[in-house]
């Protein structure tokens, strides 16, 4: 059976631009030579829709556009992932579906039966699952249809235990599939694809038929789904595969082969695994081309400091925007370095960025002339240094207003974890592009950007970071190395683990209660934040639900 991958990049809400998609998709994979051409999930109304399903007109339109789709359907049918009423009378008001669209009209649908409720994921607020996955005949063949989470269940997951009973794979192993369809909006992260394929390969050899696992690329708000698209043998033997972080469409013949066919032939698209770093970096540049034209955004502003963190965000920012799109501005205080200067200058010429300098000398003395008197008598501090970064968040937000371009934060998620940024200050912006990537990651990010000439200045990489904010200042001075704290930050915030944990692991209990307390402190920033690209299993944001006001000590 040959298969039409269409692995599309739909919008949220975009249901007139997602028909159009999927229109044109089909008609290319029917061209191929396609005799099945499957979507990802929630393709026609984009995913995740969340509470835009609770406006009264989203639902019944996104039911007139998926109709509009099936009248568009020929004798190649096409199986869809769109949102469906509930018209039961019981449970919640809507189901996660897929269409079966055939010869002008919805022959069937199939209904998600596992709903996910943790991390970014809360699908059990608006869905009703379904009792059993379905199964569509076809042209002399039994199509099995799961969507997404339905094959999340195997046991070396955490996840499995919320969900008792047999599992929809099983229940479909007693139905006897010619094949079986996932339509999955997965959401990525490092190292994720290594798990699919043994999900997906699992399910292959226990239905004994082939698999097609058919996922959306792009970047929905804070999350980014990277395609990577295939279908498994019923030996659970990769047959094809799809692009990552790319619109595709491809024809894969799933057709059961010998058990000792040679696999010699298989060639699959170099980005289907690639290194993590490279992997990384295409997704954070999806996720910021995507946010940004999505949102209606065509230019990119980033404040250059001469650190690390502002070049690597301005690196993916002229890969998101291309370079013509992307002004970056020196915000120079009288306490900034000349080295740090010249760092920006250098990188934005490296780029091909327009390069512009304000000094904010001027403008920092100004705020503390007026507040003189109520500083009298009192050592400068924070409050001073602060007001730096505050001074240059006024000025990057008046150009933004002013020209309609996209602020960029440049904080790192180690940062963000423990506070070490300017609420109103470096925080400002529309989107936190690295917020999810530890300093020890954007260090090995800017060594694989030069990795094949010199883009980020070496005394960038070089120097000891620091914020500038007063003479002699390095980040060391408030925070242990970065190895250290970003090793314990994994394991108090992703993991869970406890300060006595920590200790007993071998780290530092002074350094170890230090850095648990910024974290806790620190809540109420983070709450305040840009929304931030996700690339770990737990980012700060919608998937870590933490009260900013709160007395639990670990």
């Amino acid at each position: 059976m040959r298969l039409g991958f269409a692995q599309l990049n739909p919008t949220v809400g975009d249901l007139r631009g997602n028909r159009r998609q999927i229109l044109d998709a089909y008609a290319q994979l029917v061209a191929q030579g396609a005799e099945l051409v499957i979507f990802p999930e929630l393709a026609v109304c984009g995913y995740p829709p969340r509470d835009l399903l609770f406006k009264r007109r989203f639902v019944p339109d996104a039911a007139e556009s998926l109709a509009e789709i099936a009248a568009a359907v020929g004798a190649v049918p096409a199986l869809v992932g769109t949102v469906e009423a509930n018209t039961t009378g019981r449970g919640r008001p809507f189901f996660n579906s897929a269409a079966f669209c055939y010869r002008g009209k919805v022959g069937a649908v199939a209904r998600k039966c596992l709903l996910p409720t943790y991390d970014v994921f809360d699908e059990d607020r608006y869905f009703e699952p379904a009792q059993q996955p379905t199964v569509i005949e076809h042209a002399g063949r039994r199509i099995g249809i799961t969507i997404c989470e339905d094959i999340w269940t195997h046991p070396m997951l955490s996840t499995r235990r919320l969900y008792s009973g047999r599992t929809p794979v099983e229940q479909l192993a007693d139905q006897r599939c010619d094949v079986m369809i996932n339509l999955s909006a997965s959401p990525w992260h490092a190292t994720k694809d290594n798990v699919r394929h043994t999900l997906v390969g699992e399910a292959a050899r226990a239905l004994r038929c082939p698999v097609a696992y058919i996922n959306a690329v792009g970047g929905n708000d804070e999350l980014i789904f990277d395609g990577r698209s295939f279908a498994c043998d019923a030996q659970g033997r990769i047959l094809g595969g799809l692009t990552a972080f790319h619109e595709e469409q491809r024809v894969i013949d799933v057709t059961p082969l010998a058990s000792n066919a040679a696999f010699e032939t298989l060639v699959l698209p170099p980005s289907f695994t690639q290194d993590e770093l490279q992997d990384i970096f295409e997704a954070l540049v999806l996720g910021l081309r995507d946010y940004a034209h999505k949102s209606g955004f065509k230019r990119a502003l980033i404040a250059l400091s001469g650190g690390i963190d502002s070049a690597v965000v301005g690196v993916i920012a002229a890969a998101a925007f291309g370079p013509e799109n992307v002004i970056g501005v020196s915000l120079p205080s009288s306490i900034s370095s000349q080295h740090s200067r010249d760092d920006a200058r250098i990188l934005a010429e490296n780029l091909g960025i327009r390069f512009e300098t304000i000094a904010i000398a001027d403008a920092v003395g100004a705020c503390e002339s007026s507040l003189a008197p109520w500083f009298a008598g009192r050592p400068r501090d924070v409050a001073e240094e602060n007001i730096q970064a505050r001074v240059r968040g006024v000025l990057m937000m008046a150009l933004s207003n002013k020209f309609g371009s996209l602020l960029l934060t440049t904080g790192n998620k180690s940062e963000m974890a423990v506070g070490y940024c300017t609420l109103y200050g470096d925080m400002c912006g529309g989107l936190a592009v690295i917020s999810d990537v530890f300093k020890t990651q954007v260090y090995a990010l800017a060594q694989w950007i030069n990795r094949e000439r010199e883009i980020i200045p070496a005394n960038t990489i070089l120097k000891p970071p620091s914020a500038e904010l007063r003479p002699d200042q390095t980040d060391q001075d408030s925070l242990p190395p970065y190895p250290i704290l970003d090793a314990i930050l994994k394991c108090y915030v992703e993991e869970g683990l406890s300060r006595r944990d920590l200790v007993a692991q071998g780290f530092d209990e002074a350094v170890v209660n230090d850095v648990v307390r910024k974290v806790d402190l620190n809540e109420y920033k983070r709450k305040q934040a840009a929304p931030g690209l996700k690339i770990t299993p737990l980012a700060f944001g919608v998937g870590r639900r933490i009260p900013i006001v709160q007395k639990y000590v670990s």
